[in-house]
C-alpha cells in the first residue's frame, strides 16, 4: 500500500504571519483581530491551541519484585497533538559544533534554546517525574529524554491514517541532522521506565512535569504543562505481573477538547465512506500442532488466519474515554492506498491475565465438531491481536513483503494505549500457537471417535471482506485410548503430515 497523507482540517482562522520570539518561544502574528499583546498572545481571548497535550491515565498498578521492592513501569503519558503535525528538526553544521533545533506546528513554531537538546536520541530531560508516597513526601524524582518517535497512535478516529516519522531517534554518535515528529491526531507514548524504581508497597501520587525550559520552548500554557496519576505498589507473589491500568472514567476536559479538535469531526454513524474497492479476503488454515496436555483432559491445537486479499485487514481500536474498552473501526483504503471509508466492526478489550496486550473480539472462533457436523466444544480462546506473524503467499496482488507488526509485541498496543491500529497484511497469516492460554478445547468428557478442528475467520461476518466463503478450513482428528489417557490421531491434509503428540 502506497503511503499517503491525508489532510487534517485547515489552519485556525485569524492567524496570519508566525514570528519567532527571542529565546525561542513561539508567537503568532496579528490576524484580523489585530489585537496581540506582545510575545503574541491574544488579548482578545482568542484561545490558540497548543501544540500537543499530555494525556495519562487516571490510575496505575505495579509489582515490587525481589526484596529491593524494584519496580519497573510505563506511566503511560502521552503527547497528543492537535489539528497540525509537531515536529522538531535538529542539525549541526559539522561533529565539533552544538545541536541547533526549530520546531513547528501548524501556524506555530520557534527555534530550541542553544544547549537545550544534548543529543540526537530525543529531547534532553523532557520530563521530570515525582513520586510521593500517602504523607505527601517526595521519595523519588525521575528525570526523562524523551523521543517523539517512539512508536505513535492514533488518538482519534478521523486522524490520518499514517504518519510520516521516522520510528526511534538515532544513536549513531556521528550523526548530523534529525526529524522526529507527532502526526496530527496522533499520540506519542513518552515515559517507559528503562531504569527500576525502588518502592515499597503503598500508594504513590505520581507527578509528571515538562522541563519549563522545554515547555517555554514550545509555548505551552500553565495548565499542558504537568499531569498527575495514582500508583499502587503491591508486592509480587512470583506469579502475576501487574501494568498500568485504566478504569472506566471520561477523559479529562483538557484532553476531550483536543481529541474534538477545532478541524476534527469524529464519525457519528457505524459506517462512512466507501467500501467497494480493494479488500482483505480472509482465509483460515487447517489447524496444526495437535496434541494432548499431560492428564489429557485437553486437546491443544495452533491455527492461521491469513490474507488473501488486495487490501490489508485494518483496524484501529479508540479508546473510550480512560476506560478499558475500545470501539473498533475497519478502515477501507482505494488502489492508491487513500483511506476512503471505514466501519464500525465491534471492540477491543484489554486482556491483562495472560496476554497483557489488546485483542480484537471479532476477528475467529475455533469449534471441535463431531463426524456429523455438531459442535462439542468450543475453545477459550475468542478475541485476538492480529499480528503478521507468518509470511503465507507473497504472490497474491497486493502482498506486502514488509508488512509491520511482526509479533505481539509490536502491534497489540499497552495498558496506557489510547489508541492502536491492528493490521493484517495482504500475504501474511497471523498464527496463534498450542500454548497461548484459551487455546485448547476440554475433552475429557468426549467419546472415542472422530472430529473435525473447526478454525473460523470473520464469524460474526461485520469484517468487510471479498469472500466469505473461504473462511472456515477443518481438520480431521481421532480420539481414542482411556480416561487419564487419551490418545489422537491425525491424518495428512495431502502432503502435508505432522506427528500429533500424546503423552
Amino acid at each position: 500500500m502506497r503511503r499517503r497523507l491525508t489532510a487534517l482540517g485547515t489552519a485556525l482562522a485569524g492567524c496570519a504571519v508566525v514570528l519567532l520570539a527571542p529565546g525561542g518561544t513561539a508567537t503568532a502574528g496579528a490576524g484580523a483581530d489585530g489585537a496581540r499583546d506582545e510575545g503574541g498572545t491574544a488579548r482578545q481571548g482568542v484561545e490558540q491551541e497548543p501544540p500537543f497535550r499530555l494525556w495519562i491515565p487516571r490510575r496505575l498498578s505495579a509489582t515490587a519484585e525481589g526484596p529491593g521492592g524494584r519496580v519497573w513501569l510505563d506511566l503511560g503519558v502521552r503527547a497528543v497533538a492537535g489539528a497540525h503535525p509537531v515536529e522538531v528538526r535538529s542539525h549541526r553544521a559539522d561533529w565539533k559544533s552544538p545541536l541547533t533545533g526549530t520546531w513547528s506546528a501548524g501556524p506555530l513554531g520557534g527555534t530550541l534554546p542553544p544547549g537545550l537538546q544534548r543529543d540526537f536520541s530525543g529531547l534532553t530531560n523532557f520530563l521530570k517525574v515525582e513520586y510521593r508516597d500517602r504523607r505527601g513526601r517526595v521519595v523519588k524524582t525521575r528525570r526523562m529524554d524523551v523521543c517523539f518517535n517512539n512508536g505513535g497512535e492514533r488518538a482519534r478516529p478521523d486522524a490520518p491514517a499514517t504518519s510520516p516519522y521516522p520510528f526511534g531517534c538515532p544513536m549513531n554518535a556521528f550523526t548530523v541532522g534529525s526529524v522526529q515528529g507527532i502526526q496530527a491526531g496522533w499520540a506519542a507514548p513518552l515515559a517507559w521506565d528503562f531504569r527500576p524504581l525502588r518502592l515499597s508497597p503503598g500508594r504513590y501520587d505520581v507527578g509528571v512535569q515538562v522541563n519549563p525550559r522545554w515547555a517555554d520552548a514550545f509555548g505551552l500554557a500553565a495548565e499542558d504543562r504537568s499531569l498527575s496519576t495514582r500508583l499502587t505498589v503491591t508486592q509480587a507473589d512470583g506469579h502475576t505481573h501487574r501494568h498500568g491500568d485504566a478504569p472506566r472514567r471520561a477523559i479529562s476536559p483538557g484532553v476531550g477538547k483536543l481529541l474534538a479538535g477545532p478541524a476534527a469531526s469524529a464519525p457519528t454513524t457505524e459506517s462512512a465512506g466507501r467500501a467497494d474497492g480493494p479488500r482483505p479476503d480472509l482465509r483460515s488454515l487447517p489447524a496444526f500442532g495437535i496434541e494432548l496436555n499431560a492428564k489429557s483432559t485437553h486437546l491443544r491445537f495452533s491455527a492461521t488466519v491469513w490474507n488473501a486479499g488486495d487490501s490489508p485487514l485494518v483496524v484501529d481500536g479508540f479508546r473510550r474515554g480512560r476506560g478499558d474498552v475500545m470501539d473498533a473501526y475497519q478502515y477501507f483504503f482505494d488502489p492508491e492506498g487513500e483511506q476512503v471509508g471505514h466501519q464500525v466492526v465491534g471492540e477491543m478489550l484489554f486482556h491483562g491475565a495472560n496476554h497483557q496486550h489488546w485483542h480484537f473480539q471479532d476477528f475467529a472462533r475455533y469449534r471441535l465438531l463431531r463426524a456429523d457436523g455438531s459442535q462439542a466444544a468450543t475453545s477459550g480462546k475468542v478475541s485476538f491481536c492480529l499480528a503478521n506473524t507468518d509470511a503465507i503467499d507473497y504472490t497474491v496482488p497486493g502482498a506486502d513483503w514488509q508488512p509491520e507488526g511482526t509479533d505481539l509485541s509490536t502491534a497489540c498496543g499497552d495498558p496506557g494505549s489510547l489508541a492502536i491500529r491492528e493490521v493484517l497484511a495482504s500475504g501474511s497469516g497471523d498464527t496463534y500457537a498450542q500454548f497461548r492460554a484459551g487455546q485448547a478445547f476440554r475433552i475429557e468428557d468426549l467419546p472415542n471417535g472422530w472430529y473435525w478442528i473447526a478454525v473460523e475467520a470473520n464469524p460474526s461476518g461485520r469484517l468487510v471482506e471479498h469472500d466469505t466463503t473461504d473462511n472456515v478450513s477443518l481438520r480431521r482428528l481421532h480420539l481414542g485410548g482411556r480416561p487419564g489417557a487419551r490418545t489422537v490421531k491425525v491424518p495428512p491434509v495431502g502432503q502435508v503430515r505432522e506427528e500429533a503428540t500424546t503423552p
